[in-house]
């Protein structure tokens, strides 16, 4: 190969000693040996699970502690077992591991990751005996508090306030508790009766609307007893009257119901109908400028089909009425549906997309699937704000992002008079791209393929100034996909497992997060390079391999970026990282999470060029 081992062995050689550099740390054998592996394994799960500002990747590597020393960002020691875990207020986001990662921390006495943005379950601190402070106030954790948090013999100090917790408060009785705060969130049931719980105030509970009880002060319902059936002289329960006056009354309340639901659709339709004509497409557009939305000819009920279900009930900003009279036009018509801005009349913009193609799924499973998506939230995504679901229809709602895609980004306008874009812009795209996916690949491990149409026109930009951010569209949908032939529409379609008729898994992601990759730095259309070359090549990292191969390295990189000197090294570096990714075999490609590790270390050297050490090959 062209471009050899050994050069790529000197290049990985000098980024290792720089590292070194950066991080600073010379142990010696015994402070080597001073240290218990299976904290810090614990730990490192909790690291490469989360994000945060506060660089957890650079700071918590090498052993954590040396005797009663932290070497570590937010840790505290004694003898060279960790005993506090402190992060707070660095935005973290994600979810934290489902494992029991803490449980070989076995001297831990203090827990705070209050006042960030963590999502999902709250931490299983199964195992931790001298546990005394616990503070994950301020989080977006969700799910019930566990009921093995009651095992904790040592708990004096528990803050779960402000959060989106569900479920009943378990009867903690530790008589070392002293504080205890479960406020603002959705609790329900009555508050257990002991002398633990009853000694703390009404605001340890408040803002909990179903949760009834003292110190509250609001009576609990009480269930009605039995009844009895009745036997009446011709051998009917009166029970059984009783379910007849019911159906009586029922269906007359539905004829009512239905009669004035015919009489509003004649008004809707005679009022709009001028409107409404404009869209013979059925695909939910009205002509070429922006009207207002009309999602379906296929429903006589527009009202009804426009049912909206959010994942934030306190952030909702509009309802289905707003939606309905909003102005939308399409941006444009995918694999899997077609795309609308639509603008609120509060001048509030959202991204609607008609889902098509879908399998016939039942409401409750519809619901449950986007359930998943709609709580993976991270920077690094494209928020689903809602969805609806209709045997006509199924919509998706997401935040709008009114930068662009990646795609347009590195091919549109090209030539004389373009903007181009720089080197530091796409390396912090491909890491946001790489973080975004490889939280997904940790949020939905039962996803087989957790993104399914990762591409360049699904990296979603925002800008700060001359700051680039990457948000990941379109994900989590291959499940609602009727067959074969639909799924092969999508980018992992083109994964060579897809092509060979193997069964898809995250690999194809990974696949398709290496020929973003190649795109980013060859500043190549993959859908053309086929073309370009009269069918000589299977897609963007076949013509990659046969540049590589010919030892024309600087022929792989794009004209706007060859400028940036120093930084090729990086450059060629990422594009053999890209050939991994999409090796041919899937079970040689990386996983996302040493993927991100990998382009983590390389931009934190390529801060320091200059600094450091100056490779030559």
């Amino acid at each position: 190969m062209g471009y050899s081992a050994l050069k790529i062995a000197l290049i990985f050689a000098c980024y290792a000693v720089q590292l070194s550099g950066k991080i600073g740390v010379v142990l010696s054998v015994d402070q080597v040996k001073d240290y218990f592996p299976e904290e810090r394994d614990g730990l490192l799960q909790l690291r490469d699970f989360i994000n945060s500002t506060s660089n957890l990747h650079g700071n918590w590597t090498g052993p954590p502690c040396y005797k009663n020393d932290s070497r570590w960002t937010g840790i505290a020691c004694l003898n060279g077992h960790v005993t506090d875990l402190i992060l707070e207020g660095i935005q973290i986001t994600g979810s934290l591991p489902q494992t029991p990662f803490l449980r070989n921390i076995t001297f831990l006495t203090k827990l705070s990751l209050r006042n960030n943005f963590i999502r999902g379950p709250l931490p299983n601190l199964t195992n931790l005996l001298y546990l005394e402070l616990v503070l994950l106030s301020q989080n977006r954790f969700s799910g019930s508090i566990p009921l093995t948090y009651i095992n904790l013999p040592r708990l004096k100090k528990l803050e779960l306030q402000q959060n989106s917790l569900t479920g009943s408060i378990p009867p903690f009785d530790q008589p070392t508790l002293t504080m205890l705060n479960v406020s603002y969130n959705h609790l329900t049931g009555r508050i257990p009766s002991n002398q633990v719980l009853s000694r703390f105030p009404e605001s340890s509970y408040d803002h909990n609307s179903a949760l009834c009880g003292q110190p509250l002060g609001t009576p609990c319902k009480a269930h009605p007893p039995p009844r009895t059936a009745d036997v009446s002289s011709n051998g009917e329960t009166k029970e059984t009257l009783e379910i007849w006056r019911f159906s009586l009354i029922a269906a007359s309340a539905v004829l009512v119901s239905l009669s004035v639901m015919l009489g509003f659709i004649y008004y809707y339709r005679k009022l709009h109908g001028k409107d409404a004509k404009g869209d013979q497409s059925g695909e939910g557009y009205v002509g070429t400028e922006e009207k207002k939305m009309y999602w379906s000819e296929n429903t006589d009920d527009p009202e009804r089909m426009l049912k909206l279900e959010f994942f934030d009930k306190r952030r909702q900003v509009f309802d289905s009425h707003e939606l309905l009279r909003a102005k939308a036009k399409v941006m444009g018509k995918g694999k899997l549906g077609t795309t609308y801005k639509a603008v609120l009349e509060s001048g509030h913009a959202v991204v609607v997309k008609r889902l098509r193609d879908t399998n016939a799924m039942s409401n409750r499973e519809f619901v449950r699937q986007m359930q998943l998506l709609g709580n993976a939230r991270h920077e690094n995504l494209a928020e689903i704000i809602s969805f609806h679901y209709s045997k006509e229809e199924q919509l998706v709602i997401y935040e709008f992002i009114p930068y662009g895609s990646l795609f347009e980004l590195l091919h549109e306008n090209r030539g004389a008079g373009r903007v181009p874009l720089n080197w530091t812009a796409r390396l912090s795209i491909i890491k946001d791209t790489a973080k975004g996916l490889a939280y997904l690949h940790q949020s939905l491990p039962d996803h087989r393929v957790p993104h399914g149409n990762i591409k360049s026109s699904n990296v979603l930009i925002q800008r700060d100034g001359q700051n680039h951010q990457s948000k990941l569209t379109d994900f989590g949908l291959l499940p609602f996909l009727t067959s074969r032939k639909s799924m092969g529409k999508l980018a992992v379609g083109k994964s060579p497992e897809f092509s060979l008729g193997r069964q898809l898994t995250y690999k194809a992601d990974v696949y398709c997060f290496g020929i973003i990759l190649l795109e980013v730095i060859t500043g190549k259309n993959p859908g053309e390079i086929s073309r370009a070359n009269e069918g000589m090549f299977d897609d963007l990292s076949d013509w990659v391999r046969s540049v590589v191969n010919s030892d024309r390295l600087t022929d792989v990189l794009d004209v706007e970026i060859l400028s940036a000197r120093k930084e090729h090294d990086v450059m060629f570096i990422l594009v053999e990282m890209a050939l991994e990714c999409t090796d041919m075999m899937p079970e040689k490609r990386p996983n996302m999470s040493e993927v991100l590790r990998r382009i983590e270390e390389m931009e934190q050297v390529n801060k320091q060029n200059g600094d450091n050490i100056t490779c030559i090959l």
